[in-house]
């Protein structure tokens, strides 16, 4: 998750007033921003010869791996996410992943083999300064073709962390929601990406979002997968920014009756995807997660006032009026390890791996019920 920006941590329960941006708010007007231009540049993969044998390998795909999903409703999808193929991919990305590294580049072609084998059709979005991987399944309805949903995380890191909850976490989610909707057959088509240099200021899927407005794609929803596997069901182990109680009175109270515990997925959503975010709350449900929602107008979503609801890839996506939804554990304000700032790893030892197979599991309800299934 993008880090460096301005932000208020307020330790709970005291979380301070905020008057000003309450002032603030108040006289709040949309004003999507357009500020990135990413390039047309495409390499089509044609096979699996760019991916290493050392990915192949680690990630356990091999004829004793899960069977294909034969879901026919969006609850059943639930249902068709694996532990096991969910845990291999984690423990393959989580490492050193800096943008031209070794391991980063190992990723980046883990990205490419396991689209290409699972039958999309996949391209290095190469953007200038870094690339995407994006892996394009079409739909079963032609009428629909062009109704595209997207899921994607950020596969890059900082120096010296490892990266495990951010974002080894979210890539391992997108890899294995693609597995499944590989054999489901679904009305719209499905778009993934694996998108480069997010910790540098959203860059890759900046790029992609502009290059997909530019060509005309109609998103019906983007999904942005940014660390979803730390939990602390201790009192007082969540926080939050400075104002949210102000924004969000249900939600805060919530947190406040449940003893403000770390103990459940947060989803940030704009008007045209907070429906999605109520079926998340089902789905989830289902799963045995608590979740949390923040709906924001689409006169917030651009807001730098909220900076903190915007600190991922998700934003690229709401900069361009595209709908979007934000999927994570809130990163900082709960996980003492986020970009290794407690002097630790940011490492799987440190994760409930379970309720990030249980997040991936509810959203690929929520993405179903996206694609029209």
């Amino acid at each position: 998750m993008l880090g460096g920006m301005a932000r208020a941590r307020i330790p709970l329960p005291t979380l301070a007033p905020a008057p000003v941006l309450a002032v603030a708010l108040a006289s709040l007007t949309a004003c999507p921003g357009d500020d990135g231009e990413g390039s047309s540049g495409n390499d089509e993969v044609a096979g699996t010869d760019t991916a290493t044998d050392t990915a192949g390998s680690e990630t356990g795909e091999d004829s004793g791996g899960p069977e294909p999903c034969a879901a026919q409703t969006p609850a059943e999808v639930l249902d068709c996410v694996d532990a096991e193929a969910y845990t291999a991919d984690l423990e393959f990305i989580a490492d050193l992943r800096v943008p031209g590294s070794t391991h980063w580049q190992a990723v980046q072609e883990l990205c490419v083999d396991r689209l290409t084998e699972l039958g999309f059709s996949v391209e290095l979005h190469d953007y200038g300064t870094g690339i995407n991987v994006l892996g394009t399944l079409p739909g079963g309805d032609p009428t629909l073709a062009n109704e595209a949903v997207i899921i994607g995380a950020h596969y890059d890191h900082i120096p010296e962390c490892t990266g495990a909850d951010d974002n080894a976490t979210g890539v391992a989610a997108v890899l294995e929601l693609a597995r499944v909707f590989s054999t489901v057959e679904t009305p719209r088509p499905l778009v993934v990406a694996c998108w480069d240099e997010e910790e540098l200021g959203l860059i890759g899927s900046d790029a992609h979002a502009q290059r997909t407005l530019d060509e005309g794609q109609v998103v019906v929803a983007a999904f942005a997968y940014d660390m979803i596997g730390f939990t602390d069901d201790s009192p007082n182990s969540q926080s939050v920014p400075e104002g949210f109680d102000l924004l969000f009175p249900g939600e805060y109270a919530t947190l406040e009756a449940n003893e403000f515990r770390a103990d459940f997925l947060f989803w940030v959503s704009d008007e045209a995807t907070e429906a999605l975010g109520e079926a998340l709350d089902g789905f989830a449900e289902t799963r045995g997660i608590p979740t949390i929602g923040a709906p924001l107008t689409d006169a917030l979503k651009t807001s730098p006032l909220l900076a903190d609801l915007r600190r991922s890839d998700h934003a690229s996506f709401w900069d361009r009026d595209l709908p979007a939804m934000f999927l994570n554990d809130t990163a900082d304000f709960r996980y003492p390890s986020y970009h290794c700032f407690d002097g630790g790893d940011d490492s799987i030892a440190k994760l409930d791996v379970e309720f990030a197979v249980d997040v991936s599991a509810a959203t690929a309800g929520t993405v179903a019920q996206a694609l029209g299934l």
